[in-house]
């Protein structure tokens, strides 16, 4: 008979007496605690009035939420059942429990404040020499929004719906006028059909309504464009004294288009294109990442589908930084983001641009790896610049860095980390919820990155 260990649900437990006892050194709760007690969060501390029942301190609120973000328990539900359940969660809380609306109302009110607690952490990086900050990496990346693509209402769609509904409400406005109302199916009620009807009619106006204010901002956009394409045309008339080849730009139309979308679930979302094929309601996510340590040093949510408007932005928030973070020497992305603009946007930021111009073969001959390039002329563009430096060796090197560098933080966050919808809606409520998602994944980094 095998000797088996006995069975003993009576066993009294040999806990220990203290919480500090509960979790090995080293691990990531007890990290997080002490970055996190270390950071200033007056911000947050001096939001309390200091009336009523005594509130959960936001030390360590922000903990649990760093802490359940870095291990994947995003909801507060879970978060909130966690601090029953979970060694880590219970030592992070101090054998308190705060209810999931405690937890979903911190995430919500102070999700501004978070990006100032991001800098500091940052700093403490940067204090303990986890990095030089000296190269960054640019990318994006579609995160589901809170919404269904099946809960899009398109403009035309809209008004054919409208125009049924019109009809119906006249219809059952006949109906309503019989003294009899013989017409009338057994079980229906007038009265609640009619409202029914009108608050949906009153749903869709408000949607048309939305896409027609989208409608006017793009057509302002387009519009200032068409004017500087006609401008640049007649300056180049001018110069040749004949009028320029090609077909003149069309002028833009400030009505709504047939297919402009709206979501009735998260109106700020947009339908994108997604990885494998197939569009999404999602959100651009966009981090620009230290090539060194693989820290985010900005965390940012766009609407737009393209990248290509993002690297002006990104650089503004990078400068903002403090000193010691806000002056990268090289500036690292895929062609997604390239334009002439950009390229100078970087130069003119004292960063050098590594901007792929074109998608470069997978397989190029053996000899193409020990080629350099020669020089060209100091009166160059700096597109021809920065064209020179992608094709020598340095430049090689330090652009296939991106591929080891932001694209696996994207795949920690999605696939190690479980992030791939926020929880949220709004673009200002998941710019919060992005910011303490790139927190999570620094400190969870930092963790790793720490003498040990």
């Amino acid at each position: 008979m095998p000797n088996f260990r006995p069975i003993d649900r009576d066993l009294p437990l040999e806990l220990p007496l203290s919480l500090q006892d509960w979790l090995p050194e080293g691990h990531l709760a007890r990290y997080v605690v002490e970055v996190v007690e270390a950071l200033d969060l007056s911000a947050l501390v001096q939001a309390y009035s200091g009336r009523g029942s005594a509130p959960y301190h936001p030390a360590m609120m922000l903990s649990l939420l760093i802490y359940g973000y870095a291990t994947g328990c995003y909801s507060s539900r879970k978060i909130e059942l966690a601090t029953f359940d979970s060694v880590a969660f219970r030592f992070i809380a101090c054998n308190q429990h705060p209810d999931h609306d405690t937890l979903a109302t911190f995430r919500e009110r102070f999700r501004v404040e978070f990006e100032a607690v991001f800098v500091q952490v940052l700093e403490v990086a940067r204090a303990n020499q986890l990095s030089r900050f000296g190269r960054v990496s640019l990318d994006g990346t579609k995160i589901h929004a809170n919404a269904s693509r099946h809960s899009a209402l398109s403009y035309g769609h809209a008004e054919r719906i409208e125009a049924q509904l019109q009809a119906e409400v006249q219809e059952l406005m006949a109906l309503a006028e019989q003294a009899d109302g013989r017409n009338v199916p057994d079980g229906m009620s007038v009265p609640e059909e009619l409202t029914r009807r009108e608050a949906r009619l009153g749903a869709i106006a408000e949607a048309k309504r939305q896409i027609e204010a989208r409608a006017a901002e793009r057509y302002a956009r387009e519009q200032a464009a068409y004017e500087a394409k006609l401008a640049a045309r007649a300056a180049k008339a001018a110069a040749r004294g004949r009028k320029p080849g090609g077909k003149a730009p069309k002028a833009p139309s400030p009505e709504p288009r047939a297919d402009d979308q709206i979501n009735l679930t998260d109106e700020e979302s947009r339908l994108m294109h997604v990885a494998g094929g197939g569009f999404e309601q999602c959100y651009n996510a966009q981090a620009v990442v230290d090539t060194e340590s693989m820290l985010v040093m900005v965390a940012q949510v766009t609407q737009a589908a393209n990248d290509k408007e993002q690297v002006a932005p990104l650089l503004e928030r990078v400068q903002a930084l403090p000193e010691g973070l806000s002056q990268p020497e090289e500036c690292v992305a895929d062609n997604g983001y390239f334009s002439e603009r950009n390229v100078e946007v970087c130069e003119a930021a004292g960063i050098a641009p590594l901007i792929a111009m074109k998608r470069e073969d997978h397989h190029p001959h053996w000899s193409a790896r020990f080629d350099e390039p020669e020089a060209v002329p100091p009166e160059a563009t700096p597109v021809s610049h920065m064209a020179h430096r992608l094709k020598t060796r340095t430049g090689r090197a330090a652009y296939a860095l991106r591929k080891q560098t932001v694209e696996p933080v994207f795949g920690i966050i999605k696939s190690v980390m479980g992030f791939r919808q926020f929880l949220t809606r709004g673009l200002q409520n998941v710019q919060g919820e992005w910011t303490l998602v790139c927190l999570a994944w620094n400190l969870k980094r930092m963790a790793v990155l720490r003498p040990q």
